[in-house]
């Protein structure tokens, strides 16, 4: 129990030391968990490929990473990747338990597994875990414990050993191998020679074999430190970390660059060395890995570092130009003052200040190795510091302070103070002002001593911002829901002689979120409008014609001027400065925002130190943000943009496109892929492989023949379109950064088929049909043409018919009025004979007794004989003839017919017929007939039994039918 207890306080010890030599910048640190990935716990090895896609050999299978999208593959038999290297063809070998193989993309980009133990001799074909792959030119390398087996031109030979293989690895182009028991080998000319059998190489693992300088070899070992392999001569390596390296393992080493060489170890993290052994830095639990145990680490094509941990997977921007100062890790508390004075960093934060010295000869300060001392004398709010008079004043919740070193001298307690400013000389001393939480105090500098002199203000408000203009011989201070104050000064700077508030009436947008900043000898006041500057003139302010068009009507809250003439500001909790010295389309100057310290800045107090263009340092939510400006706007790496996954949402074989590239180049998407109708809604993936700058690289994309432009930048790397309609289409999409730098277009082509219904078959389907159904009409037309001129036809015969009809009416009708003239004058006639018979008789009846009156017998006899004449007269039968011919006439040959049909009528009966059909009464035919009515009666019974008619048939029905 001692003994453990010892070890482990050996181990803390040496890594507390270690810590004190650490540099104080620390790089950005982006851990992943298992959830992340959602793979396996450890990660065993790591690789990259040309086109910056990661590979990671986990417990659960491949990991693939390429910015933006986590993959996940699993070998046939489920089991463990233990190794992954990519060839230069592109194939991404793998080792596992009892299998070897290598994935590559096919047609459609995505990995398919391709096992190699087909050509393991029969024999050997059972074998434990592949822990190390080695390519070297055409030949791959794959370690077991106790096998290696070679493969070239798709033949594999197995080198077994009797002992156990511990390592396998590539220098200066050789691959060399540790067998316990014997030493190092390597191989040439088809075997395995032995290179170093040093009693100090067995029983022990050589865990790396890196270049160190010339032909002279580093080598790491699992727990005996570092050696360095000279020819066949091992040396030991003597370093300030061997009680590190004796009591810890170093699981595997990295060349970083020709002096610093990253190891990974069990327990002690990641540790950067130099040449000389010495540690540079080192990144564990504290600075933000899941844990202390380091399976793996590669060096990206960017010089950052990935690590593959016991537990996740962890990204170290180690050639980001963004480092982050912790100057109390254990708390990591807000930062909101800085300064460099007397070869030292000092850094206010919420609990204190605190320094540490600096290393003059770096031009990145960060880089500086040291260890952090609390000031004494300043525990509590820090707000501010500043150097007045060649003196560290310091501004914090009790009060203000001279800071000597490590030590803070009280000026006065019990008032809150913000920051200071000189006004300069007045009479026998130099003066000073402080902002505080209740005005300004004026402070007096003489003797190399501060001392508090006066209040300076009668303002009873907290004023953060200051600044003194010589020119009007004033002290400019703002209060963010109040306005800007201008005090007037006394010509000895000792009084304030007059107080001037300005609001909106005074030109500023509004009287809340005005701040007073100083800019090119003048004061300006950003507002929630802009910058707007003051005119003296016209004592008011107005917006500013210098800052309009580079801030327009943003919202500032700080700005701070560089010793370059750069602006430096912050708006809505981002960062940027306007850089002067470059120009940006027809400006005269370049914007440029940092999105990667989006939200990380103090918000509300807002802190900017840029002490040179290499080092700026910035108020954070947790420690100091350090920015080498110079190295990020230098930044030479273009963004790349990489097409991911295409796939059909909802469907079953949804993959289009896998994401992968065979060869390392996304030249294999510049043929079309035609698509049937069905799949025309598309989901397209896209990243781009520049990790360090994953937060400020946006995206554009175009699909042609659907959009019309590009899309709007956007850090959103998905698109999906949906129900496009049938036509050719190519997706493209680049990728750019917050400097402007655009990426190439990655472009992939897409043809979608028209529905079935519109494909060139069925037009020619259509086609034979509208030619059918075209045939169709036209024999229908022709059809219903006959018809039509049938029914017209039968319509003109009807017309005919009916014309015919109307014409045999009209002459019925006629002819019937005709029949009713003739009618009307034979009945007129008829009516005459009775009348002239009626004449007769009654000039007969007249004349009778004239002869019996007259004597004279000869006038007697004259009488008579006119008497004798008038009944002759009576019985003429020339009328009848007349009437007989007419009435035929008029009845179509009633007489004619009726004696025809009825030969024995005389003519008595036929006369006595025509009148009845005349519908004459009886005593107008007995007139006619010269007879009695009784006579006619009687005639109408005999014609009745000539014409042989029943009792029951009307004679006069009889004769009009």
């Amino acid at each position: 129990m001692r003994k453990s207890f010892f070890v482990f306080w050996i181990i803390f010890s040496s890594v507390f030391c270690l810590r004190a030599q650490d540099r104080i910048g620390l790089p950005q640190v982006i851990s992943y968990s298992n959830l992340t990935y959602k793979g396996g716990t450890q990660n065993w090895d790591i690789a990259q490929d040309k086109l910056g896609i990661l590979y990671f050999a986990n417990n659960e299978g491949l990991i693939t990473f390429n910015g933006s999208y986590w993959k996940h593959y699993s070998l046939p038999n489920q089991t463990i990747v233990r190794s992954v290297k990519i060839g230069a063809d592109g194939k991404i070998y793998v080792g596992g338990q009892d299998e070897i193989g290598y994935f590559s993309p096919n047609a459609n980009g995505a990995l398919v597994y391709h096992s190699l133990k087909k050509f393991i001799p029969i024999g050997e074909k059972q074998f434990a875990d592949v822990w190390n792959i080695v390519i070297n030119g055409q030949e791959v390398y794959f370690r077991t414990v106790n096998k290696i087996f070679r493969l070239k031109n798709n033949k594999i030979d197995v080198y077994t050993s009797y002992t156990t293989w511990v390592y396998m690895g590539l220098a200066n182009n050789e691959v060399m191998a540790h067998d316990v028991k014997i030493g190092l080998k390597v191989f040439k000319n088809g075997q395995w020679d032995i290179r170093c059998r040093d009693k100090r190489l067995l029983n022990t693992s050589i865990t790396s074999i890196l270049p160190y300088r010339g032909d002279t070899l580093l080598l790491t070992t699992l727990k005996d430190g570092l050696f360095l392999l000279k020819d066949s001569i091992l040396i030991p390596k003597k370093t300030p970390l061997d009680k590190t390296f004796y009591n810890d393992r170093i699981n595997g080493a990295i060349q970083i660059n020709q002096d610093l060489y990253a190891l990974g170890t069990t327990s002690s993290a990641l540790m950067i060395i130099n040449k000389k052994g010495e540690l540079n830095q080192q990144f564990s639990y504290a600075e933000g890995l899941n844990n202390n145990n380091i399976r793996s680490i590669l060096l990206d094509q960017h010089q950052n570092l990935w690590l593959g941990l016991d537990d996740g997977i962890a990204f170290i921007a180690f050639n980001s130009a963004i480092k982050h100062i912790y100057p109390d890790k254990n708390k990591q508390v807000s930062s909101y003052a800085s300064r460099i004075f007397d070869n030292k960093l000092y850094i206010g934060t919420s609990n204190g200040l605190f320094a540490a010295p600096i290393e003059a000869k770096q031009q990145d300060l960060s880089e500086s190795h040291a260890q952090f001392k609390e000031v004494s004398n300043t525990k509590g709010q820090t707000w501010g510091l500043s150097e007045v008079y060649n003196h560290l004043l310091l501004a914090n919740e009790d009060g203000a302070s001279v800071i000597e070193g490590y030590q803070a001298k009280s000026l006065y307690r019990e008032l809150g103070t913000w920051l200071y400013a000189p006004l300069g000389y007045s009479s026998d001393r130099l003066l000073a002002v402080a902002g505080t939480y209740t005005g300004l105090q004026l402070l007096g500098y003489q003797n190399n001593e501060f001392s508090l002199l006066s209040t300076l203000s009668a303002i009873n408000e907290p004023l953060r911002f200051i600044s003194i203009d010589d020119k009007l011989n004033c002290v400019w201070a703002s209060h963010p829901y109040r306005g800007i104050f201008k005090l007037d000064l006394s010509a000895d700077r000792r009084k304030i002689v007059k107080t001037t508030l300005f609001t909106q009436n005074e030109g500023l947008p509004r009287a809340l979120y005005n701040y007073i900043f100083w800019f090119r000898g003048r004061p300006v006041a950003t507002t929630i409008d802009g910058v707007y500057e003051f005119d003296a003139q016209k004592n008011r302010f107005y917006p500013s014609p210098f800052f309009r068009p580079i801030f327009k009507h943003i919202s500032i809250q700080y700005l701070k001027e560089d010793l370059d003439g750069n602006l430096w500001y912050v708006t809505l909790k981002k960062v940027g400065v306007v850089d002067f010295k470059k120009k940006s389309g027809n400006r005269n100057f370049s914007i440029v925002e940092f999105p990667e310290l989006t939200t990380k800045i103090v918000a509300g107090f807002e802190h900017i130190y840029p002490y040179n263009e290499r080092n700026i340092f910035m108020g954070g939510n947790k420690g100091l943000i350090h920015l080498d400006y110079k190295k990020y706007a230098a930044n030479i790496y273009r963004p790349n943009v990489l097409l991911g996954q295409i796939s059909f949402p909802g469907k079953a074989d949804s993959i289009l496109f896998g994401g992968y590239f065979a060869n390392g180049t996304q030249s294999q998407l510049k043929g079309r892929k035609r698509l049937g109708y069905d799949y025309n809604s598309l989901h397209f993936e896209y990243a781009s492989t520049l990790f360090e700058q994953r937060e400020n690289i946006e995206f554009s994309y175009q699909l042609k023949g659907y959009d019309e432009a590009w899309s709007a930048w956007s850090s959103k790397s998905e698109k999906d379109y949906t129900n496009l309609g049938p036509g050719s289409y190519i997706f493209k999409v680049k990728a750019r950064n917050n400097l402007g730098n655009e990426s190439e277009v990655a472009s992939y082509s897409f043809t979608i088929a028209p529905a079935w219904y519109r494909s060139n078959l069925a037009y020619v389907f259509y086609f034979i049909l509208f030619i059918f159904l075209l045939y169709l009409l036209i024999k229908y037309q022709e059809k219903e043409h006959q018809k039509q001129q049938d029914k017209l036809r039968q319509q003109h015969q009807l017309e005919i018919e009916r014309n015919e009809q109307q014409i045999t009416k009209l002459q019925k009708k006629q002819l019937e009025a005709e029949v009713e003239f003739k009618n009307k004058e034979l009945a007129s006639a008829t009516m005459h004979l009775v009348q002239r018979g009626k004449l007769l008789s009654k000039i007969g009846d007249e004349l009778l007794p004239l002869v019996q009156q007259t004597t004279n017998k000869d006038s007697a006899d004259d009488i008579k004989k006119v008497i004798r004449l008038l009944n002759e007269a009576k019985k003429l039968d020339h009328d009848w003839e007349q009437f007989a011919i007419h009435f035929d006439h008029v009845h179509a040959n009633f007489l004619s017919n009726l004696k025809e049909k009825y030969p024995n009528l005389s003519p008595s009966d036929l006369k006595l017929c025509a009148y009845l059909k005349l519908n004459l009464s009886s005593k107008e035919i007995a007139q006619l007939l010269n007879i009695t009515p009784r006579a006619v009666e009687v005639s109408r019974y005999r014609l009745r039994k000539k014409l042989g008619l029943t009792p029951d048939v009307n004679l006069f029905d009889f004769l009009f039918k």
